[in-house]
């Protein structure tokens, strides 16, 4: 990710993709299990979906735990506001029509597997970065930077993983039976 000298009122966003040798039905399954994600994230510890969910619809809810060396721990609720098996899958986290931030996988069948794209959007609503940007608000375009390129890296780490798991010899053999 290049300099940008995004403030946080922009809504800076960041996108990641990858191209995986699998179907998109096949990829859509390890992408929709929001279980599956606290595995292979440095930063997301646990998911837990709401109001008697067990998997992703239009609107439902869950609650995500993570925890960041320099940001802490903490909790936010996510809502699904994208829901199209097997193309698109979103959330926005807290309050979804004025959300802290908003995430979204996509995929598309390309070259006879998928191209998948994961992007996220900072803002609008204040998160917890707001509060390092209020102790610090002559340093807010490399606070959100810094952290804009940390979402970078573990999205392409996220992808490279759904890649890794979607291609290997297991996955194959499940998409056969």
């Amino acid at each position: 990710m290049e300099w940008t000298g995004a403030f946080y009122a922009d809504k800076p966003t960041v996108e990641v993709t990858t191209w995986i040798a699998a179907a998109p039905t096949q990829v859509w399954t390890l992408v929709s299990d929001i279980e599956l994600m606290p595995r292979i994230s440095s930063e997301l510890q646990s998911v837990q979906w709401l109001d008697g969910g067990s998997g992703p619809a239009l609107g439902a809810r869950f609650v995500g735990r993570s925890k960041h060396d320099a940001l802490g721990e903490w909790a936010t609720t996510s809502h699904i506001v994208e829901y199209e098996p097997p193309r698109r899958l979103a959330w926005a986290v807290e309050d979804p029509q004025h959300p802290t931030a908003l995430w979204r996988f996509t995929l598309e069948s390309h070259n006879g597997g998928t191209l998948l794209r994961e992007w996220m959007q900072m803002g609008p609503a204040r998160s917890g970065l707001s509060f390092a940007i209020d102790r610090m608000p002559d340093k807010e375009q490399k606070i959100v930077f810094v952290r804009m390129r940390e979402f970078e890296a573990n999205m392409a780490f996220t992808l490279e993983e759904i890649k890794k798991l979607a291609e290997s010899p297991q996955a194959a053999d499940e998409a056969d039976a």
